[in-house]
C-alpha cells in the first residue's frame, strides 16, 4: 500500500505540472505577482499547516480568489505542485491561495482530518479578506484527484467541525468548484469501479475497510451531499483514467443536474489520470478561466 501511494503521488505531481505550466503563457493579463510563502492558517497540537498566497502586485479594489488543493492520494503531494498555476491565476487577476493539508499516514491523520483542514483554510481566507483585498463572497476552489475530491466536498458540505470560535462565523463552503478527476463515490456501489491500487490508497486514507466503516466511506462521498445549497461545478475527466474511473465524474455530473445544480462535465476521450494532448490541456485551461470569470467576476 505504501509503494502504491508513492506511485500515485508521482503520477499526480507530473499531471499537476503539465496542466499548470500552460496557464501563465495564456493569461490575458501580464500582472506582476506578490507572493507570501508559508502563511500559517492552522495549528493542531504540534502540527502546523500553511498556504502560499499569490496576489497581483498592482490592483485597485477587491478581487475574487481561487483556493488550490493539490493531489497525491491524500498521503503525498505539496502546495508546490500548483505553484505555476497559482502564479498564472494571479496574473489573470485573482488572488490565489495555494494550500497544504494534513497527509494521511500509517500512524494517523485519517479522514476527516483533510476535510477539516480544507474547510478551515476556506474560513481562514474569508476571515482575512480585508488583509488580502479579496471579496469573501467570490471564492472559487480548484483541485486535482485527491484535491478534486476535497474541493467537491467544499462545494457540497457545510462546516463539519465548527469548534474554532475565531472562525465560527465564517462559511467553509466555496462559491464554485473546478474538479479535475476527483473520486466522488466511496459507497459500496461506487467502490466497485476502483482498482486494487486505489483501494489500498483508500484504506490508508480512512484507516478502516469499507466493511468496518461503511458510514465513514459514504460520508466522504460528495455525491451524497448534493442539495439546493450546492454550488456550480466544472468537472474534467479522461475516459481512460486507470485510477479514478470516468464513471465517477459522470455520476457526480448526473446527480448535480438531477438536483438542478449548474454543472458542466468535460470528458477527454482516451486521456488518463491527467491530459497529455495539448489541445485537451488548452480546452481545460480556457474552460477553467471562463468558469471562474462567470462565477467570480
Amino acid at each position: 500500500m505504501k509503494n502504491g501511494s508513492i506511485r500515485f503521488a508521482i503520477i499526480l505531481a507530473a499531471i499537476s505540472c503539465a496542466f499548470c505550466l500552460l496557464l501563465p503563457v495564456h493569461s490575458q493579463n501580464n500582472l506582476d505577482v506578490k507572493v507570501s510563502k508559508d502563511v500559517l492558517y492552522e495549528r493542531i497540537g504540534d502540527v502546523s499547516e500553511a498556504m502560499d498566497i499569490y496576489q497581483p502586485a498592482q490592483t485597485e479594489g477587491v478581487l475574487p480568489a481561487v483556493i488550490l488543493f493539490h493531489g497525491g492520494g491524500w498521503s503525498a503531494g505539496d502546495k508546490s505542485d500548483f505553484t505555476t498555476l497559482a502564479e498564472g491565476l494571479a496574473r489573470a487577476g485573482y488572488v490565489a491561495f495555494n494550500v497544504n493539508y494534513r497527509l494521511a499516514t500509517a500512524e494517523g491523520n485519517k479522514y476527516p482530518a483533510q476535510l477539516d483542514d480544507v474547510q478551515t483554510a476556506v474560513r481562514w481566507v474569508r476571515a482575512h479578506a480585508k488583509q488580502y483585498d479579496i471579496n469573501p463572497n467570490k471564492l472559487g476552489a480548484l483541485g486535482a484527484s485527491a484535491g478534486g475530491h476535497l474541493v467537491a466536498l467544499l462545494g457540497t458540505m457545510d462546516t463539519r467541525d465548527n469548534s474554532d470560535k475565531a472562525l465560527a462565523k465564517y462559511s467553509s463552503r466555496v462559491d464554485c468548484v473546478v474538479d479535475f478527476f476527483g473520486p466522488t463515490d466511496f459507497a459500496p456501489k461506487g467502490l466497485k469501479t476502483y482498482s486494487p491500487l486505489v483501494m489500498g490508497i483508500l484504506l490508508n486514507f480512512f484507516g478502516k475497510t469499507p466493511k468496518e466503516a461503511p458510514a465513514l466511506y459514504r460520508e466522504a462521498s460528495p455525491v451524497y451531499h448534493i442539495n439546493s445549497k450546492t454550488v456550480p461545478f466544472l468537472i474534467f475527466q479522461g475516459t481512460s483514467d486507470p485510477l479514478v474511473p470516468y464513471s465517477q465524474s459522470v455520476e457526480l455530473y448526473k446527480d448535480l443536474k438531477a438536483k438542478h445544480i449548474e454543472a458542466k462535465l468535460v470528458l477527454f476521450k482516451g486521456e488518463g489520470h491527467g491530459f497529455s494532448k495539448p489541445e485537451d490541456n488548452q480546452t481545460a485551461l480556457q474552460d477553467t478561466l471562463a468558469f471562474f470569470a462567470k462565477h467570480l467576476r
